[in-house]
């Protein structure tokens, strides 16, 4: 379990080729020397460390994340969000997310707003139901407030904290991201469809 509260921001040192590929991601700070068998989300991507060293870690990714994420798309040189898990009794400062990646996003529009950076974002339609105007979504791992909803697409600004210390901030058009939607949106989901079924 995550918040969404980014910790440090690593970089995709190599690529090691298999049937499930193994990212090596050289990470720094906090975020360095991580145990074997813990998780870590990478981009909002929960993933476990399988091998570490002082200053990186590496993780496997399956055909199923690969599909429903952009981890298909990483290269050598390409910067990810970290988080570790939320420890109990720890400071919960965004809202809950599960490291479990429903598809992705993106970016339709970019324009300044104050110090800020207003986002445009598309998604599937499937996703929509679960993302409504001011409740929470996760891209790329990071907890933000959703501003407004239309059709297949909706808005969120980025602060320039989060400009500086994600990745979110380079973002361009069509930039693609990972996108977790609200855990309680997905239950209620569930809920009134099983209700539906009995």
């Amino acid at each position: 379990m995550f918040t969404g509260i980014i910790t440090g921001v690593g970089t995709v040192r190599a690529i090691e080729a298999a049937k499930d590929p193994r990212f090596v991601i050289a990470a720094g700070g906090s975020m360095a020397a991580p145990s074997i068998g813990s998780s870590i989300a990478c981009s909002g991507v929960c993933l476990t460390v399988v091998d570490q060293g002082p200053d990186w870690f590496a993780a496997d990714a399956s055909a199923e994340t690969l599909a429903r994420t952009t981890l298909g798309s990483w290269r050598v040189g390409t910067p990810v969000n970290l988080e570790r898990p939320l420890v109990a009794g720890g400071e919960l400062g965004g809202h809950f997310i599960a490291g479990h990646v429903d598809g992705t996003a993106s970016v339709t529009a970019r324009a300044t707003e104050g110090d800020s950076l207003r986002f445009t974002f598309e998604t599937e339609s499937r996703l929509m139901k679960f993302i409504a105007p001011k409740g929470s979504v996760a891209l790329d791992g990071v907890a933000l407030t959703v501003n407004e909803v239309r059709g297949n697409r909706f808005g969120v600004n980025i602060i320039p904290h989060t400009q500086k210390t994600t990745t979110l901030g380079s973002l361009g058009l069509s930039g693609l991201v990972n996108l977790e939607a609200d855990l309680l949106a997905r239950y209620v989901e569930r809920l009134v469809q099983w209700r539906a079924e009995v």
